[in-house]
C-alpha cells in the first residue's frame, strides 16, 4: 500500500563521482537489482526503492557518501546506466534524473511506451504530477531539482524525488509508489525523507486537509470579502492539529558529519556479518570461494550486500554500517577497497548468470550468508568499531584503496622498512598493482 515510510535528514553536498567509482557503482547496481528481481521478483524491487531507509543502505553499500544528498542522484543515475542494457530482460526502465535529466523524463516515457506497448500517456501526466504535488501541494521550502521515475513493462512505477532547501543546506527526498496509489492529491507519498525543523509546513496532499483543498476551491469560485473573512476566523479558532502520523514511523536522522562514528553503526549488527565471513564462510561456501582471489575481506563484503538483497526493512536503520562493505569515494569511512569491490562484483555477476542457466548454487551461498549473518549477530563477539577502522585503513594500499583525493599510499613505516616486511596475502589484493591502475585510467577516460 502507498504508505509513508520514514523520514531522514540529508546533508546537501556538492561535487560529483569519479568515473572510476560511477562505473563500478552502475555494475554492483545492475547486478544487486537483478538479485533482488530474481529471489523476490520486480515488484518487490519497486517497493525497496521506495523503501527510504533502504535506498540509502544500497547506495551506501555501493561506494557512494553514506549520508549526503548527493546519494540521490548517484542512485538514480547508477541504475539508469547500469540497467540499460538490461531492460529488455527484467522490464525495467530508469527515466529522468537531475536537472535537465528530469526535463526529460515525459520524451523517455513515450521511448518506453513505443518499445514495450505501454500507453506512456498516463505515465507522463503521472509524472508530471507528481512533480507538481511536491513542489507546489507540499510546500515545505525545498525547491525540487531531482525527478527519477522507474517503470515496469505493465506499467507499474517508482518515483523518487529531491528537492534542495539552500538557506539550511539540506535536502529533502520524496518516495512514491504506484502499487495502491488512488488519489494523487491525498496522502500519496511512499515516503518522505527531511528533518522536522518546527517550522510550519503547507502539506496539501495529508488526508486532514480534505476540507482545505475543498474550502479552496470554494473561495476560488465563490471570492468575496466576507466570506474570506469567515474563513480566516475559523482556522484561527481552531485547536491544535493531532500529531503527524509521520512521528510514528522510523525516523533516519543522518548527521552533517562525513565520518563514521560508532553510534551510527549498529555493532550487534556488523559483528554478526564479522562472524559470517570468519566462520560460516570457508565451511559453507565454497561454491563462492572458488571464485579466484575471494578472501575473508570479500566475504566481508558480500556479508552486506546479501543483507541488501535479503535483510528484512527493519536492518536498514543504520545506512551508515553499509559503507564499510566498500567504503566512500570520500575516504568515509575509508578509501574504496578497489580490488575487494572488483571481487565483490565478479562474485554477483557470476552468481547471477549462473542463475539464469539454472545453477543456484553460489546465489543461494550468498543467501545463506546473510542467514548466517542474522543468526551469529546474536551471539557474535568482535573488535571494537576503532579497531576495525584502524585495521581497514592500514591496509587501504594492500586493497587498491581510492579516492577523489587519489590512490592510497603504503603506510609511512612500510615505506621506510621497505618491502621485505609487508603483510600480504594473496586474496583480495590487486594481482597486478599496476594493471589495476591501467583498468582504473581506461574507466576514468
Amino acid at each position: 500500500m502507498t504508505r509513508r515510510a520514514g523520514a531522514a535528514d540529508l546533508p546537501l553536498h556538492t561535487g560529483r563521482v569519479p568515473a572510476w567509482l560511477g562505473q563500478r557503482m552502475a555494475r554492483l547496481g545492475a547486478v544487486i537489482t537483478q538479485a533482488v528481481i530474481h529471489h523476490y521478483g520486480r515488484d518487490e524491487f519497486l517497493r525497496r526503492l521506495a523503501h527510504p531507509f533502504w535506498f540509502q543502505s544500497f547506495g551506501a553499500v555501493m561506494g557512494m557518501d553514506w549520508h549526503s544528498s548527493g546519494m540521490t542522484t548517484s542512485v538514480i543515475g547508477a541504475l539508469k546506466r547500469g540497467l540499460a542494457p538490461l531492460s529488455g530482460e527484467l522490464g525495467l526502465y530508469v527515466c529522468g534524473g537531475r536537472g535537465r535529466h528530469s526535463r526529460r523524463t515525459p520524451d523517455e516515457l513515450l521511448a518506453v511506451g513505443q518499445e514495450t506497448g505501454l500507453d506512456a500517456t498516463p505515465l507522463v501526466a503521472t509524472s508530471r504530477m507528481v512533480a507538481k504535488v511536491d513542489s507546489a501541494a507540499v510546500q515545505d521550502g525545498f525547491d525540487l531539482y531531482l525527478h527519477g521515475f522507474v517503470v515496469a513493462a505493465d506499467g507499474k512505477w517508482t518515483v523518487v524525488q529531491q528537492g534542495m532547501h539552500t538557506g539550511r543546506r539540506m535536502a529533502r527526498r520524496y518516495h512514491w509508489l504506484s502499487e495502491g496509489l488512488g488519489n494523487f492529491v491525498e496522502a500519496p507519498h511512499a515516503a518522505i525523507d527531511g528533518r522536522a525543523t518546527g517550522d510550519t509546513i503547507m502539506n496539501l496532499t495529508d488526508r486532514r486537509a480534505d476540507a482545505s483543498r475543498r474550502g479552496q476551491v470554494d473561495l476560488l469560485r465563490d471570492l468575496g470579502p466576507d466570506r474570506l473573512t469567515r474563513e480566516l476566523m475559523r482556522i484561527e479558532g481552531l485547536a491544535p492539529p493531532p500529531a503527524p502520523a509521520q512521528g510514528e514511523l522510523p525516523y533516519m536522522c543522518l548527521p552533517a558529519h562525513h565520518d563514521v562514528r560508532p553510534e551510527d553503526v549498529n555493532m550487534r549488527r556488523l559483528h554478526g556479518a564479522l562472524a559470517a565471513a570468519t566462520e560460516a564462510g570457508p565451511r559453507d561456501f565454497t561454491e563462492l570461494l572458488r571464485v579466484p582471489g575471494v578472501g575473508a575481506r570479500t566475504v566481508r563484503a558480500l556479508a552486506l550486500v546479501a543483507e541488501v538483497v535479503h535483510g528484512a526493512p527493519c536492518r536498514f536503520s543504520d545506512p551508515a554500517r553499509f559503507s564499510l562493505a566498500h567504503g566512500g569515494k570520500d575516504r568515509h569511512p575509508y578509501p574504496v577497497p578497489v580490488a575487494v569491490y572488483d571481487r565483490t562484483l565478479s562474485v554477483m555477476k557470476a552468481a547471477v548468470t549462473a542463475a539464469k542457466l539454472g545453477r543456484e548454487e553460489r546465489l543461494d551461498a550468498i543467501r545463506r550468508l546473510d542467514s548466517a549473518a542474522r543468526r551469529l549477530e546474536r551471539d557474535a563477539r568482535g573488535p571494537s568499531f576503532s579497531a576495525i577502522m584502524a585495521e581497514e585503513r592500514g591496509r587501504s594500499h594492500e586493497y587498491g584503496g581510492r579516492s577523489v583525493f587519489g590512490h592510497e599510499p603504503p603506510p609511512p613505516r612500510r615505506v621506510s622498512e621497505g618491502q621485505g616486511d609487508r603483510i600480504m596475502r594473496h586474496e583480495d589484493q590487486p594481482q597486478d598493482q599496476q594493471g589495476t591502475d591501467r583498468d582504473a585510467s581506461r574507466h576514468a577516460g
